[in-house]
C-alpha cells in the first residue's frame, strides 16, 4: 500500500531526482515554459511553487534558501525581479500543467508546464461569449421563397419603346 507517500520517485535515486528538478525548474523560471511528460512536470510543480513562493519576501536568507535549490545565479535573479513582482498578488497556483498528447517512441504521456503568468497569448484576447447551440428561425427561408416567387415579369413592348426612342434624339446618332 502506498499510504502517505506523496513523493514521485521519478525511477530515479535522491541525488539524480533532485539534480533533475534543479534543472528542470532553473528552465522553467527562464524560459517561462517546458515541455516534459506529465510525471515529471507534476514533481516539477511541487518542488517550484514553494520556491516562487518564498521569492515574494525580497531578504538576504530567501536568496539564499532558494539558490540551495537551484544551484544557479540568472534563475534566482530572474525568479527575484521579474517572476516575484508579477506573482505578487497571487496566493498560490504559480504554474499550469497542459497535456499534450503522447510521445511517438515509447506512448509517455507530454504534457507542457509554464508559469500562468507569463503567458501573453491567453492574456491578449479576450474571451469569447458563449454561443448559442439553438437553431436559427426557419421564417428568413419562407420570407426568401416567398419573394422569389413574387417577381415582376416585364413585357417585351414596355422596355423596347423607349429604348426606341432615346436611340433617336441620341448626340450620336445625329452627327452621322
Amino acid at each position: 500500500m502506498r499510504h502517505g507517500k506523496t513523493v514521485n520517485h521519478l525511477g530515479r535515486t535522491a541525488s539524480h531526482r533532485k539534480a533533475l528538478l534543479s534543472n528542470m525548474a532553473n528552465s522553467l523560471i527562464l524560459h517561462k515554459r517546458i515541455t516534459t511528460t506529465l510525471a515529471k512536470a507534476k514533481a516539477l510543480r511541487k518542488f517550484v511553487e514553494p520556491l516562487i513562493t518564498r521569492s515574494k519576501q525580497d531578504t538576504m536568507h530567501s536568496r539564499r534558501t532558494v539558490f540551495s535549490y537551484l544551484q544557479n545565479k540568472d534563475a534566482v535573479k530572474e525568479l527575484f525581479s521579474e517572476i516575484s513582482d508579477k506573482v505578487a498578488t497571487r496566493n498560490g497556483g504559480y504554474t499550469r500543467i497542459l497535456k499534450l498528447g503522447f510521445r511517438h517512441g515509447d506512448n509517455a504521456e507530454i504534457a507542457m508546464i509554464e508559469l500562468v503568468d507569463f503567458n501573453e497569448f491567453i492574456q491578449a484576447t479576450p474571451k469569447k461569449k458563449a454561443t448559442s447551440r439553438r437553431r436559427k428561425p426557419a421564417t428568413k427561408k419562407v420570407a426568401e421563397t416567398a419573394s422569389e416567387k413574387t417577381e415582376v415579369i416585364e413585357t417585351p413592348s414596355e422596355t423596347s419603346a423607349p429604348e426606341a426612342s432615346n436611340e433617336a434624339t441620341t448626340p450620336e446618332n445625329t452627327e452621322g
